[in-house]
C-alpha cells in the first residue's frame, strides 16, 4: 500500500540514495538513470528478505507528464532466506519492474498515490511496495528440495536410502 497519506514533518534529503531531483525535467521530457544503492532496512517478509545495506541495481526512467512524474523502474536485488521445506539458509536474487505516478498534488494520482516533495521524488516507498509484494511466501533453496523427514527430521537430500 503506498505511503502518500503519511504526513512528512521534514523535507527529503536530496542526497538520499533513492531520492531523485526532477528539476532538470522539462515539459514532456524524460531521462534515464542507473544507480547502485544500499538496500533500506526491513525489506522483506516471512522467510525471505533483502539484506540491509546489500547492493540494489536500479534502472529508472523519469518522465514529466501532466500533473506529475511517471517513474518506470527495474530493480535487481539479492535475497537471503530460509527454505520453507528444509529450513536451510539460502541466497538468490530477484528482479522487479514497476511503474508509478508521482503527483504534484494530493489526489492527482488517486487517493493512495505517491506525491512529489517539491522538486524531489523519493523512490523508496514505491520500491519497497513493489519488491516486498514480489517476494515468495514459501521460498525454496532449490525447486527440487525434498524437505525434511517427517519421522526423524533429517534433510531428505542428506538421508541415506530407506
Amino acid at each position: 500500500m503506498p505511503h502518500a497519506n503519511v504526513k512528512k514533518t521534514q523535507r527529503l534529503d536530496p542526497r538520499g540514495p533513492l531520492v531523485f531531483d526532477i528539476r532538470t525535467l522539462g515539459p514532456a521530457s524524460a531521462r534515464s538513470e542507473s544507480r547502485t544503492v544500499p538496500a533500506p532496512a526491513h525489506l522483506g517478509s516471512g522467510l525471505v528478505r533483502v539484506p540491509e545495506g546489500a547492493e540494489l541495481e536500479l534502472d529508472a526512467q523519469l518522465e514529466e507528464v501532466s500533473g506529475g512524474v511517471l517513474v518506470t523502474a527495474t530493480v535487481t536485488a539479492p535475497l537471503a532466506g530460509e527454505c520453507a521445506r528444509c529450513l536451510d539458509e539460502f541466497t538468490s536474487s530477484t528482479q522487479v519492474r514497476f511503474q508509478e505516478l508521482y503527483a504534484e498534488e494530493p489526489g492527482g494520482s488517486g487517493d493512495d498515490g505517491y506525491l512529489l516533495d517539491g522538486d524531489l521524488l523519493d523512490l523508496e516507498p514505491a520500491l519497497r511496495d513493489a519488491l516486498v509484494l514480489e517476494l515468495p511466501l514459501s521460498p525454496l533453496c532449490d525447486q527440487e528440495c525434498a524437505g525434511l523427514c517427517s519421522v526423524c527430521g533429517i534433510r531428505l537430500a542428506d538421508a541415506e536410502p530407506g
